[in-house]
């Protein structure tokens, strides 16, 4: 059931899409896109219950044409994070994206579709929120 080029390919979570700002972790370990924070506890693999989404801090503002993406299995995922000494500094440029999984093939013990979790992006909103200087002005 796997596409013919699936070797060339990696299959992560996009959190962050053109100017948005993406922040980990707040105060209990979750992370913020433009303020507002996320619980992402129905997907991800932590080590611990009380572990915070990621064990690196991070506080980008995705580009234009990009991408911020992260794996679910946080603490052993070479995502965005990890490629921020890189030239495109973690971001995945869109044109790089060819599609999205749906299915889960392998192990077969978990075998089915993917839930996109939408509701977890649900309050977040299109902006990052203004600086309390800026809306001020």
């Amino acid at each position: 059931l796997a596409a013919p080029d699936s070797d060339d390919h990696l299959v992560k979570r996009i959190i962050g899409l053109p100017g948005d700002e993406v922040v980990c972790c707040n105060d209990v370990g979750q992370i913020t896109v433009n303020g507002v924070a996320i619980d992402e506890t129905t997907y991800l693999k932590l080590p611990t219950p009380d572990s915070p989404a990621s064990a690196d801090d991070f506080d980008v503002v995705v580009p234009e044409d990009s991408l911020w993406v992260l794996g679910d299995n946080r603490y052993r995922s070479k995502d965005s994070r990890y490629n921020q000494d890189q030239p495109g500094e973690g971001f995945v440029p869109l044109e790089n994206l060819v599609g999205r999984a749906f299915l889960i093939t392998w192990p077969f013990d978990r075998f089915g579709t993917l839930d996109f979790h939408h509701e977890v992006f649900a309050g977040v909103p299109d902006e990052p929120a203004a600086d309390e200087e800026e809306s001020a002005e």
